[in-house]
């Protein structure tokens, strides 16, 4: 093969990345306990006793995944002060886009104004983000784009059955967007990430799409309503892999980048479960001083949303500043986890 006389790259390489800014957006309808705790046999003390959640939001009709990666992602560039053009490649988490392709990062560019602009979506369940994250800052680094737009966006709700014990209450809707460029000093740790496709049954869709279709067919002969695939989730199982396991991951991130938990000013886990959150902060034994994301009271598990929409909520509420040190770990269906610790972006 000849060798290719001509650079790759569309931008030089750095040695450093950075999250330069973030946006969110959170569905306009707000669901509290009291609206789901009848279906499922339920009591509003039931739910925050269990999982921490009070109320999460739903999107509407016309909050599509692609309308709020656009909302989210415009929030984004202004809070970084960069121009949607100079956005080189787009990359979005997702579990709850409804069809194959195109690709919900390739709309979502073409949204944004983006001509000729490299996207893609990564399915890597509640770690989604972190996927992304990591993802994107390998590219800003090799110099394949100088800045990258990373978006985490789910409409879990479609996927819900609302009298489902376990699941109904815990997810949620809304999307997370963060810009990835240069910068001066590290900004993005190394990903310390892997997965156990062994525990696929903790989480996961209870049928796939052929069953679907099959059951469609056959029920036009007996005139009997197929059910639509729902999230399923093992709780205990989930929680058991999570405490015993994450600890490991956590650490693995802190070494990555070469501090310790008493360096951290914020730890922003995946809002799967308050008790998880708990369970973490013991074990990690993080400072009293060390902000720790608790999005899920108000917002509920939003999967590959959750990390950009709980990080925007410690900004927004003070207790965490721009530029603070923070552990970020997504985990979840898969079982798949991803962790790195990052300086906090401006919100807009």
């Amino acid at each position: 093969m000849e060798r290719l006389s001509v650079p790759i790259t569309t931008a030089d390489p750095v040695a450093h990345a950075a999250i330069l800014g973030l946006g969110v957006y959170r569905p306009r309808r707000v669901v509290p306990n009291s609206e789901i705790v009848e279906r499922i046999a339920s009591s509003d003390e039931w739910i925050r006793t269990r999982s921490g959640i009070a109320a999460r939001c739903w999107a509407e009709p016309d909050e599509t995944i692609v309308s709020m990666s656009v909302a989210a992602a415009r929030s984004a560039l202004a809070a970084a002060n960069v121009a949607a053009e100079q956005i080189d490649a787009v990359v979005l988490a997702t579990s709850s886009q409804m069809v194959l392709g195109p690709s919900a990062g390739a709309v979502v560019a073409t949204e944004l104004g983006l001509h000729d602009t490299a996207a893609f979506d990564i399915s890597a369940g509640c770690a989604g983000f972190c996927y992304a994250l990591g993802n994107a800052a390998a590219l800003v680094r090799a110099g394949q784009a100088r800045h990258a737009l990373v978006i985490g966006v789910e409409r879990l709700s479609d996927l819900l059955d609302p009298t489902d014990r376990t699941c109904a209450f815990i997810f949620a809707d809304g999307a997370g967007a963060v810009v990835v460029g240069p910068s001066q000093a590290e900004g993005i740790g190394p990903v310390a990430w892997g997965s156990d496709g062994s525990q696929t049954s903790a989480i996961k869709q209870d049928k796939d799409f052929a069953q679907y279709f099959a059951e469609v067919a056959a029920a036009e002969v007996s005139g009997r309503r197929p059910q639509r695939p729902y999230i399923r989730m093992n709780g205990q199982a989930v929680f058991r892999w999570a405490i015993t396991f994450l600890e490991k991951a956590c650490r693995d991130a802190l070494s990555k980048a070469g501090i310790t938990a008493n360096d951290l000013d914020a730890f922003v886990p995946h809002q799967a479960n308050s008790r998880i959150t708990d369970a973490l902060v013991r074990t990690l034994g993080l400072p009293d001083a060390v902000a720790v994301a608790r999005d899920i009271v108000e917002s509920g598990n939003t999967s590959a949303a959750s990390i950009p929409m709980a990080m925007e909520q410690l900004l927004r509420s003070g207790e965490a500043r721009s530029g603070d040190t923070a552990l970020l770990l997504g985990f979840g269906a898969g079982l798949a986890y991803a962790g790195q610790v990052v300086h906090l972006p401006p919100i807009a």
